[in-house]
């Protein structure tokens, strides 16, 4: 059956290996019978602009050629609309591919299985909305992974202010830079469960399991349960964070007894000088407030194994 598609291609895949993924995906689609219209802009704010006035006409799927942004990007537009999600990834940490076994950095892989996909019916998954104050006004924004309120989100930002190295060294990097200035955060959170004051080291809020290119914080999380996981690391030394850093990659952090994980439908996050993150995205300063959404997003995932 012929599919009507849109195409979004990641403005910032214009260079490196991912250079060509965005018109290879639309060929492969095209040569196998789909109308398919391919959407490019400079910056991410209007290919999202773009994105929107192509899903108001109706479209069959949204594919998007990147990472987690530009998953972020779609669930923004997509989440409790009727058109559903597919993602051909090409981005470094592709936390959402990974969760569904999706091939990454194969774009004659990631294209045989959605065709596959697009013969049945898209799974629907969780998603979460993140509220903040700026400045006076009210914000929000809609994620598929997780939400970052500490060490993790402090790293980002140092992150975002390098310009070298490319791709995830740039992120262990900043990291070992963050870790020379390790400090304990105050915080309050209030959960379902009541409310907990602690000093802390790392805070993240996830509906996906990992973050950061496969770092398993909340190993056990489902996109399908109607829950988010809380996931608390408390204030340690540099030592102890180096002993738990290297498990975080196979979920063997979660006995340690500085991290819990608590399954909770809201959030709220109060801790001062954070910037907070969603799916690797700035948001803005907490508080933030954190809820779940129950099956909101409609997802294609080809051979899809989901993270429960």
């Amino acid at each position: 059956m012929q599919r009507r598609l849109v195409v979004a291609i990641n403005p910032n895949a214009s260079f490196g290996k991912a250079k060509d993924a965005g018109p290879r995906a639309v060929e492969l689609l095209r040569a196998a019978g789909h109308e398919v219209r391919s959407l490019v802009a400079p910056t991410g704010a209007i290919l999202a602009e773009r994105v929107r006035e192509e899903v108001e006409t109706g479209p069959d799927a949204l594919v998007v050629v990147g990472g987690d942004g530009m998953v972020h990007l779609a669930a923004n537009i997509l989440a409790e609309t009727s058109t559903p999600l597919a993602l051909i990834p090409t981005g470094t940490g592709n936390d959402l591919a990974k969760a569904f076994r999706l091939p990454e950095h194969s774009v004659d892989a990631a294209v045989a299985g959605l065709l596959s996909a697009l013969e049945g019916e898209p799974l629907t998954i969780d998603t979460g909305i993140v509220t903040w104050d700026e400045a006076g006004a009210p914000q929000s924004r809609r994620f598929v992974g997780a939400v970052s309120c500490g060490f993790d989100a402090i790293v980002n930002e140092r992150a975002n202010r390098m310009r070298h190295p490319k791709g995830q060294s740039r992120y262990t990097l900043a990291i070992l830079r963050e870790l020379l200035a390790l400090r304990p955060i105050p915080y309050r959170i209030e959960h379902d469960g009541g409310v907990l004051e602690l000093d802390g080291a790392l805070v993240s809020v996830a509906n996906n399991r990992s973050l950061g290119g496969g770092m398993l914080i909340t190993p056990d999380a489902s996109m399908t349960d109607g829950l988010l996981d809380l996931f608390v690391v408390r204030s340690l030394s540099r030592t102890a964070f180096l002993r738990i850093y290297p498990k975080v990659y196979k979920g063997e952090h979660v006995t340690d007894p500085h991290v819990r994980i608590i399954r909770t439908t809201r959030v709220r996050v109060v801790a001062p000088g954070i910037v907070a993150y969603a799916d690797g995205e700035r948001l803005g300063p907490l508080p933030v407030d954190i809820s779940v959404v129950p099956r909101s997003l409609r997802f294609y995932a080809s051979g899809a194994v989901t993270a429960s």
